[in-house]
Formats: structure tokens, C-alpha cells, sequence
């Protein structure tokens, strides 16, 4: 971090979910984000591309149609920041390095598309599909296929042609990554050889497109904090299934003589690793797939205020097994429906 604090690094949440994106005077000099930024330019030049996303500052991860660049979120800018967030969301998207870093890759790969107009060529339309096909409010993943790399969370490959060039891209790039083992034998080696043979095409190219333009950065924002977090709240308003209560109520409890005891999702959200890997081991599913049945769980637990009631083992052990049997009836029922 900077060395120079700013004034509502130590505000109270209420004082600060008052303040306008434009008053926080966010940047990224001296950040661990900088840092990642400047470890994404150095694969890239490893790679010998010519690209290097110019980055902003700006509500969340995007990068623009027809902009080399990618904005990164304001929370990741401050550890007070990162705080709030996480406060208000649960988790904090690319809050870690790794994590971060592969954010990057993807959001990258976006940028090489722009830079280049790739998504005109022929091939690229035949491999990945039309970048003109509008966004899709939700889509449908298919967890068994193999026509798509894992990279993100919730098979995000599967949600548009774009993002299914973006996370291969963000595969091939990531060093060590030995891609060809990972994916021998599936039919999206064929995107991802496409990926290495144009990338290698593409070598010390200076791309056509260079606009350094950014879109909604923070000073432009008058929008508050608290005004952002409502509407991401009402974004994610879908609510979450109800089918699990039965189930939960059974687990876990929401009677006063218990409100003293740990909140379900709060047990939940601190043993969520531990949980997906052990169900992963039990069922030989990928992890990812398990956490989007696992996020809807805790999600539910918040909204009907349960509490953790007995031994801590016994709790995640059961707790496991409910997720095992609703993982593979959500995934596999054809229900199973991803808001982007």
C-alpha cells in the first residue's frame, strides 16, 4: 500500500457506504495490485505479444467492447476496502493473488480480442461462435462437458462466445499451466490449439487497435458506496431456492434458545474449502461444481437466520452429505439455471 492513509481508511461502515466513488481518491500506484498487473505484462511479454491492457480503477471487472483494457474493481485497492466488501457480498472476487491473477488472464483475453478484432475471423467464429449473440440474463452449464475449459467458477465458459475465448486464452497463458495433458483427449483442445497457433501468429504484432479510452472509471462516479451495494444486493435478489429448507432446518436451528451460537453461514462460508473437498473426494466431482449448490445453501441459511446446534464434526460431516445428494440433483436434474 501507499504510504500515505486516506481519510475514511478508519470511517465507520455507515460513514463510509455514505462516501461518492469519486471522494475515495483511489490509485494503484504502490498496491499489491499493481504488483499483479505487472506480472500479467511480464507473461504476456514472455509470450512475446505486443498487448498490455492499460488498466482503471472502476466499479467491477470488466473490459469494454472495442477498449484494449481492463477495469479492476475499487475494492481490491485498499484493505479497508476489501473489508467492506466482503461484509456486504460475503466473498471478495479475486481477493487473493492466485485468484486475482487468474481474473486477470481472463479479462485479458477479452483485451486481445478488441485489440486484434479477432472475433472477425473465420475460424475464431467457427471454434467459439458469434461474438454478436446478445448476453444472456442466465444461462445453463453442462458440467460433464468437455467442449469447454475450466477456469473460472461456475463453468462461466459455457455463458458466451467471448467469455468461452476469454477463459481458453486465460489458459494458455497462465505459465505452467501444461494445458495439452489437461485437456488431451477433449474436443476443446482443438480452441485451445487454435489459441497457440494464433497467438504465436500474432508475435511482436502491434495490435490495430490502441485506444487507451477507459469506460466508468471511479472519478467519474457520483454514485455512493451505500447506492452501489443496494443495487448489487437487488441484483442478486433472485433469492435462493427453497427446496433446501426442509433439510437445513433439520442440520441446523433457528430457535432463540440458539441465537447465541454461530450462524449457519458463517460456520459454512469458514469450512467451504474443507466441505468441497470433501464431497469432491466423495463423488469425484470437480469443486467448482459443488459451489454453486453450495453458495444457494448459505445463501438460504442467511435468509432463515439458522444457527449451528451440535458437535462441529458431526455438523460438517452431515452437512457434507446434504450437499453430496442436492449437488447431484440440482447439476443433473436440468433445473440447474446461472445468473451471468
Amino acid at each position: 500500500m501507499s504510504r500515505r492513509q486516506p481519510r475514511w481508511a478508519r470511517w465507520p461502515t455507515e460513514r463510509l457506504l455514505a462516501l461518492r466513488f469519486a471522494d475515495l481518491d483511489l490509485t494503484l500506484a504502490g498496491s499489491w495490485l499493481e504488483e499483479c498487473v505487472e506480472e500479467l505484462y511480464g507473461e504476456l511479454a514472455r509470450r512475446h505479444l505486443a498487448v498490455r491492457p492499460h488498466v482503471w480503477l472502476a466499479q467491477e471487472w470488466f473490459s469494454p467492447a472495442g477498449i484494449p483494457g481492463i477495469a479492476l474493481p475499487f475494492y481490491l485497492a485498499h484493505p479497508r476496502l476489501l473489508r467492506l466488501e466482503r461484509a456486504q457480498m460475503l466473498e471478495v472476487e479475486g481477493g487473493d493473488r492466485a485468484e486475482c491473477l487468474k481474473i486477470l488472464r481472463h479479462e485479458t483475453g477479452h483485451a486481445v480480442q478488441h485489440a486484434f478484432r479477432l472475433n472477425r475471423r473465420r475460424r475464431w467464429r467457427e471454434l467459439f461462435g458469434p461474438s454478436s449473440l446478445p448476453y444472456p440474463e442466465y444461462y445453463r452449464p453442462n458440467p460433464a462437458s468437455r467442449h469447454y475449459v475450466q477456469h473460472l467458477k461456475l463453468y462461466y465458459a459455457q455463458s458466451h462466445p467471448d467469455e468461452d475465448f476469454a477463459e481458453t486464452f486465460a489458459v494458455w497463458l497462465r505459465p505452467r499451466s501444461d494445458w495439452r495433458r489437461r485437456y488431451a483427449e477433449w474436443p476443446v483442445l482443438r480452441k485451445l490449439e487454435y489459441v497457440d497457433q494464433l497467438m504465436h501468429e500474432l508475435q511482436g504484432k502491434e495490435p490495430p487497435v490502441r485506444t487507451r479510452r477507459t469506460v466508468e472509471p471511479l472519478s467519474s462516479l457520483r454514485m455512493t458506496l451505500g447506492e452501489h451495494y443496494r443495487r448489487k444486493h437487488e441484483a442478486y435478489a433472485r433469492g435462493f431456492p427453497t427446496s433446501y429448507d426442509r433439510e437445513l432446518r433439520q442440520l441446523f436451528s433457528d430457535g432463540p434458545r440458539h441465537q447465541r451460537h454461530e450462524a449457519a453461514a458463517t460456520f459454512l462460508r469458514r469450512n467451504r474449502p474443507a466441505i468441497r473437498r470433501l464431497v469432491a473426494r466423495w463423488t469425484g466431482e470437480y469443486q467448482l461444481t459443488l459451489d454453486q449448490v453450495l453458495t444457494d445453501m448459505i445463501g438460504r441459511c442467511r435468509e432463515l437466520r439458522l444457527r449451528v446446534v451440535g458437535p462441529e464434526r458431526k455438523v460438517l460431516v452431515d452437512f457434507a452429505v446434504l450437499l453430496t445428494v442436492k449437488t447431484m440433483h440440482s447439476l443433473y436434474s436440468g433445473r440447474r439455471w446461472l445468473a451471468l
